[in-house]
C-alpha cells in the first residue's frame, strides 16, 4: 500500500540539480497527496530554479520512483525553493559544456506549416525515416508541444532515461526521438506559456544527449506563433521545408510560414505537397480531391521548388512492429519519401 513515508523514502535521495544536495536534506518534499481509489499520487516539490531542462530531468527521474512504488499516475507540481534556503545550500554552477547549437557538423531542418491539417507531422516522421534509411545519423524533435504526435505515429511506447546529467532520446526506425509527449502523464493538455515552452524547447537542444547527428529535424507547430519563432531565433543556421495541400487556401496560409523563416535568414529548401491526389487502385486513375496547383504556387511565391507529391494513402500496418503513420521501404509512398530525402541531401551537399 502506497503511503506518505513510502513516497518520501522514495524520492527523498535524489539531488535538486542545482544546490546538489538531496530533495530530503533540503526539505523540498513538500507536499504529498495519494488518490487510494485511482492509485494516483500527487507531489509538490521545491527546486532552485523552475522552468528549466534540470526540472524536466527531476520530474522523470520522480515520475519514474513513484511509480516503482507502487503508483498508477503521478503528477508534479514544482516551485522555487525559499530564499533563505537558496542561500545556505547555493553552489557555483558548472560550465556550460559544448552542445548541438554549437555544432558544425549537423544540419537543421525545420518542417513547418501555415494552418494544422495537411500533415506536417506525417512528413516530418517519415522524412526523418527515409534519410536514415538512406545511412544519415539523424534526430527529431517533436516541437509542435501543444499538439505533440510523433511517438504514437512512429509507434513509440518507452520514454526517454536519464544518463548523468543528459536526457537520452528514444530511438526508432534508426531516428532519435524527443518529445514533449513523454514527459506529459496520460496525454494531459500543455497549458504552459510562451516563456516556458521556449525553455523546455532549449533544453531540447542543450540537455539531450544527441551524440554525433548528420541532419535534426524539427516538427514545427502550424502557423507563425510563439514556438515556432522561438526556433528561428534559437538556431542560428537552420534549413526549412513547407508542407502544403494543393488547395489554394492552405497554400495562400502556408506562405505566411515561408516569409516568416526567410526573415530569420534561414533558407527554404523546398515545398512538399501532400495529399497531392487519390490513385484508384481498380482503375488507376487519379483524383485531385483537393485541387491542383497549389504547391507550385506556393514555391514560386518563395523563389524554391517542389521536392515531391505525395498521393493520399494508408502506411500497411504490422501489428508485430506497430508504427501507425511510417510507410515501409517498399510501398509506394514509401519509395517517394525515399526520393524526397534523396533530393534533400543533394540540395544540402551544394
Amino acid at each position: 500500500m502506497l503511503t506518505e513515508a513510502r513516497i518520501r523514502e522514495a524520492i527523498g535521495s535524489l539531488k535538486e540539480p542545482f544546490l546538489h544536495k538531496s530533495l530530503a536534506e533540503l526539505n523540498a518534499i513538500e507536499e504529498i497527496k495519494i488518490k487510494e481509489e485511482k492509485n494516483h499520487v500527487s507531489v509538490k516539490v521545491g527546486i532552485a530554479r523552475t522552468g528549466t531542462s534540470e526540472q524536466l530531468q527531476l520530474q522523470t527521474q520522480i515520475v519514474n520512483l513513484i511509480k516503482e512504488a507502487g503508483a498508477a499516475t503521478v503528477g508534479i507540481r514544482f516551485n522555487e525553493l525559499p530564499e533563505e534556503v537558496l542561500a545556505a545550500h547555493r553552489n557555483a554552477e558548472p560550465e556550460k559544456e559544448k552542445n548541438l547549437l554549437n555544432s558544425a557538423e549537423t544540419t537543421f531542418i525545420a518542417i513547418a506549416s501555415g494552418k494544422g491539417g495537411v500533415g506536417k507531422s506525417t512528413v516530418s516522421v517519415n522524412l526523418a525515416v527515409a534519410l536514415a534509411r538512406l545511412g544519415k545519423k539523424v534526430g527529431l524533435i517533436d516541437a509542435d508541444i501543444y499538439g505533440f504526435s510523433v511517438p504514437d505515429m512512429m509507434g513509440i511506447t518507452k520514454r526517454p532515461v536519464v544518463r548523468g546529467e543528459k536526457i537520452i532520446p528514444v530511438e526508432r526506425f534508426g531516428v532519435q526521438v524527443i518529445s514533449m509527449g513523454f514527459f506529459v502523464e496520460d496525454n494531459s493538455p500543455i497549458i504552459w506559456r510562451g516563456p516556458m515552452l521556449g525553455k523546455m524547447l532549449n533544453s531540447f537542444f542543450n540537455e539531450v544527449e544527441w551524440g554525433e547527428i548528420d541532419y535534426l529535424l524539427l516538427d514545427l507547430p502550424p502557423g507563425t506563433g510563439d514556438v515556432a519563432l522561438d526556433v528561428h531565433t534559437m538556431l542560428p543556421a537552420c534549413k526549412e521545408i513547407i508542407v502544403t495541400t494543393p488547395h489554394p487556401t492552405a497554400a495562400f496560409v502556408a506562405a505566411r510560414a515561408g516569409a516568416m523563416a526567410l526573415r530569420t535568414e534561414h533558407e527554404v529548401l523546398g515545398v512538399i505537397e501532400n495529399m497531392a491526389y487519390f490513385e484508384s487502385k481498380l482503375t488507376g486513375e487519379k483524383e485531385y480531391v483537393f485541387g491542383k496547383g497549389g504547391g507550385d504556387k506556393l514555391a514560386e511565391e518563395l523563389n524554391t521548388e517542389v521536392l515531391g507529391r505525395l498521393p493520399l494513402n494508408q502506411p500497411d500496418w504490422n501489428d508485430e512492429d506497430f508504427a501507425p503513420s511510417i510507410y515501409q521501404e517498399d510501398h509506394q509512398i514509401g519509395k517517394i519519401y525515399l526520393e524526397i530525402a534523396d533530393k534533400v541531401v543533394s540540395l544540402l551537399k551544394k
